[in-house]
């Protein structure tokens, strides 16, 4: 019998909840629980880390599952390396649904750093107004350039200090307009987006945006995960379902 862990907190995992809950596959959606407001899900839900790797082969392994999708955000590096760890551990078939990243486009003024540091280390000039589009996760690391102007965009008001000095707080949740976006980089004189390459459609505007008025980009990479099975529609999951139980043990001995 399928028994799926979908691993989620991105709008493709969202997606995919609701196909499965109208299919009626059984399924556990995982939040890690970042965010205090959740969005209610059509499955069975479970909020927290599972202990590493170890602790993620443990709860496959006493769940008996069958089928692992890896739907976190495409920056949730450390749960997608533990995703395929423990999957090869516990013997279970593991698919990541993701987005495509973000690719320059004629106009684009990208530049492109491998990670949060380089994109730090970017910004060692003088002072800019910068649209910090990366969530409230990373803001330390930009301590390190206090000279700036951040713009920041969170979904959720913050409750501790901020620790950059200079900046303006926009309390908003996604999917944004190119139009709102333009008028939002033009109100506050933006002159650079610090963007995550997170891909898709809901937070595309602001390159958009950023592109009509001629604004360099800095574009930081994705982390680097381990080699995995990649899809990136709810369709090529499901095939990957039906494959994947068609070779499961029980259907081999034909029960």
């Amino acid at each position: 019998m399928i028994n799926i862990l979908l691993l989620g907190g991105s709008s493709e995992a969202t997606a995919l909840a609701r196909v499965l809950a109208d299919r009626g596959w059984p399924a556990t959606f995982s939040y890690a629980g970042r965010v205090k407001a959740l969005a209610p899900q059509p499955l069975p839900t479970r909020v927290g880390g599972f202990g590493g790797v170890d602790g993620l082969v443990r709860y496959l392994r006493d769940h008996q599952i069958t089928h692992l999708i890896d739907a976190t955000h495409p920056f949730a590096g450390q749960i997608s390396t533990h995703a395929v760890r423990a999957a090869e551990q516990a013997g279970v078939p593991l698919l990541a649904f993701t987005r495509p990243p973000w690719t320059p486009e004629a106009g684009d003024h990208w530049q492109t750093v491998p990670d949060m540091a380089a994109a730090v280390a970017a910004l060692s000039g003088p002072p800019e107004r910068i649209m910090l589009a990366l969530g409230r996760l990373q803001l330390p690391l930009f301590a390190a350039q206090p000279q700036h102007h951040y713009l920041l965009r969170f979904v959720e008001e913050p409750t501790e200090l901020l620790p950059v000095p200079d900046y303006s707080l926009i309390i908003d949740r996604g999917p944004f307009t190119e139009e709102s976006d333009r008028a939002l980089l033009e109100q506050y004189r933006i002159d650079r987006v610090v963007s995550k390459n997170a891909g898709g459609e809901g937070a595309r505007a602001k390159l958009t945006a950023a592109r009509q008025l001629g604004l360099p980009v800095l574009m930081i990479d994705r982390p680097q995960v381990p080699p995995r099975a990649e899809v990136h529609s709810v369709e090529a999951v499901l095939d990957w379902l039906a494959h994947e139980s068609e070779r499961s043990p029980e259907a081999e001995r034909g029960v």
